[in-house]
């Protein structure tokens, strides 16, 4: 086994790649670029003549080479193929590395039997006299022949198209361009659709050496510059021919079908450990963590905490186990959990009654209207809150509000008019915004006037994503919550901002609606809130900035360390085929 595939095995395991994924709350997908380069690095050094020692007694593939010809003459004569053209030698030029002296450069075409387009039909689930081989049918390097449908070709046009064991098909267009398989465990008549092409076998060559070359470099570096089509690429049976291919004896070739199949069973054997491993460690984490936000007092909170800290360095070391832990914080911090409670502070039933007062005189003098809103939960009812701390509702301390849900005339200029669309990521976007006129601006904002430091909330389709307003420029809302403040001395925006952020994946659950769910202005009034001390409020967005920074800190560090990772399993397959 070469060393540099056993040396580096630690490297292939940690070399991940972060994939991200659509979808609300995913968490980027890992992919095991470690483990695909090996693989790659495997199939490279396989048809270069560097995976299994030579053996100075095996017949030389110029002789093999030559015993090929004999075996495609006779088969012309017997009238199982058709002569083809003789194909121009290779230039050296055309040699993209040198190869061991036993070994030879041909061309595809020069090594097959026949290399043929399909059968033209439709797929017919009715029979399966003959089975209609499509590229859909090829699925992980694999077919299910019990599944395969039949077509309508007759019996003794079939034979002109019928598959065998050990050819190869190729797939010549769109997506899955270049995508082959080597025929296996077929024990009835079958032919091959049209979007595939067969390279026919000969008995002196090695299919399964033929199925290694067309997973190498070398196969598709030729196939991508030999491709034609620009809106829909594809490749012809000329150019497939016309493949250089590197020639090994028939012994040798054999000896690296059987490492190759080694190796790869080690690849599926890493691959497996290593999802075990992440799989695991996501337990892990997700458990510890969950320790948090389950306990009651504050010394089995420090026990917890202190388990966490002295491994860190261990559990943390994934975006998904940084982005469990900042999920974490932001739960800790609306549990009142996240920094201790002050006796000095004034405690949030005080807070809760200035807030009352202020509104009370708003709604007397005519700024805002009065609303109804339910009585505040009690502890029965939500979770148990720290000492200072009291539940309250979102309507009840804050002025929630929404936006028009008529959709305006818009016009080429004017004033934009913000959907869930235009508020993403934290961040407010005037990118994409539609305008409405001046008169339609004004009449959205005599109740629904935005300001610098609110907050929107989608309310339909993406439920969720709160930002702070942080312009003064004049837009509108439409499907949009906005959150108010009856006094702006009595509120932490920030504090409201975590807090929407934390429950909007539980109000999403929630939400009313078939193809599309919305969120109701009176069910955001009336959600439960919960309502700490100013001066705690204040604490735990400081704590929480201090926190996400170095959960920032750690994913920059991680993914350092990843591109670092990747750039030298890069470098290894290169060094390694040079």
């Amino acid at each position: 086994m070469p060393k540099v595939i056993t040396d580096n095995l630690d490297l292939w395991s940690s070399a991940l790649l972060t994939r991200s994924t659509a979808g609300r709350g995913s968490n980027g997908k890992l992919e095991a670029y470690g483990i695909k380069k090996l693989r790659e690095l495997i199939l490279e050094l396989a048809v270069r003549g560097k995976l299994v020692p030579q053996d100075p007694n095996d017949e030389p593939a110029s002789v093999l080479l030559k015993r090929i010809q004999v075996e495609k003459a006779k088969l012309v004569t017997e009238g199982n193929i058709k002569k083809d053209k003789p194909l121009l030698p290779i230039t050296d030029d055309e040699r993209p590395f040198g190869l061991p002296k036993s070994w030879e450069w041909v061309r595809l075409g020069d090594i097959s039997s026949a290399v043929q387009y399909g059968f033209t039909d439709s797929a017919n689930h009715q029979t399966r006299d003959v089975l209609f081989l499509r590229i859909t049918d090829i699925q992980d390097d694999a077919v299910n022949w019990a599944t395969v449908p039949g077509c309508g070709i007759s019996m003794s046009e079939s034979d002109g198209y019928a598959l065998e064991n050990n050819d190869l098909v190729i797939a010549r267009t769109g997506g899955t361009i270049g995508k082959s398989y080597l025929v296996t465990g077929l024990d009835q008549k079958a032919v091959f659709a049209s979007y595939l092409i067969r390279i026919g076998n000969l008995s002196s060559t090695s299919a399964e050496y033929k199925k290694v070359f067309l997973g190498s470099v070398l196969y598709w570096r030729q196939l991508i510059a030999s491709s034609m089509g620009t809106g829909q690429p594809n490749v012809n049976g000329t150019a497939l021919k016309n493949l250089i291919f590197s020639l090994p004896p028939l012994e040798e070739q054999h000896r690296i079908v059987a490492k190759v199949d080694e190796l790869m069973a080690l690849c599926d054997q890493l691959e497996q450990q290593q999802t075990h491993s992440i799989e695991a460690h996501q337990t892990l984490v997700v458990s510890l963590l969950g320790t948090l936000t389950r306990v009651e007092s504050q010394q089995e909170f420090s026990v917890a905490w202190a388990r966490i800290a002295s491994h860190f360095d261990t559990l943390f070391t994934t975006e998904a186990s940084i982005d469990q832990l900042k999920q974490t914080i932001l739960q800790l911090a609306v549990m009142g959990k996240l920094v201790p409670q002050d006796a000095n502070d004034e405690p949030a039933e005080a807070l809760y009654a200035r807030i009352q007062r202020t509104k009370g005189e708003l709604v007397k003098d005519g700024t805002i209207k009065r609303t109804s809103i339910e009585p505040n939960p009690t502890e029965d009812e939500c979770n148990s809150l720290p000492t200072g701390w009291i539940w309250s509702r979102l309507g009840a301390v804050f002025d929630v509000r929404d936006g028009t849900h008529d959709t305006p005339k818009y016009t080429d200029e004017g004033f934009p008019l913000i959907t869930s669309k235009n508020i993403y990521t934290g961040s407010l976007s005037f990118e994409s915004a539609k305008f409405i006129s001046e008169k339609d601006h004004r009449q959205i904002s005599e109740r629904s006037r935005v300001d610098r430091g609110d907050i929107l909330f989608a309310m339909i389709g993406s439920i969720g994503n709160p930002v702070i307003v942080d312009t003064d420029r004049e837009f509108s809302i439409k499907n949009v919550a906005l959150f108010k403040y009856y006094g702006t001395s009595d509120a932490e925006p920030r504090f409201l901002l975590l807090y929407l952020n934390l429950v909007a994946e539980a109000m999403r659950e929630k939400s009313a609606g078939g193809v599309q769910s919305f969120v109701s202005l009176g069910f955001l009034r009336n959600y439960p809130f919960p309502l700490p001390p100013l001066s705690e409020q204040h604490r735990i967005v400081a704590k929480l900035d201090e926190l996400m920074a170095l959960c920032d800190t750690l994913k920059a560090r991680l993914a350092d360390a990843q591109i670092i990772q990747l750039h030298l399993a890069d470098a290894i397959v290169e060094q390694a085929v040079a």
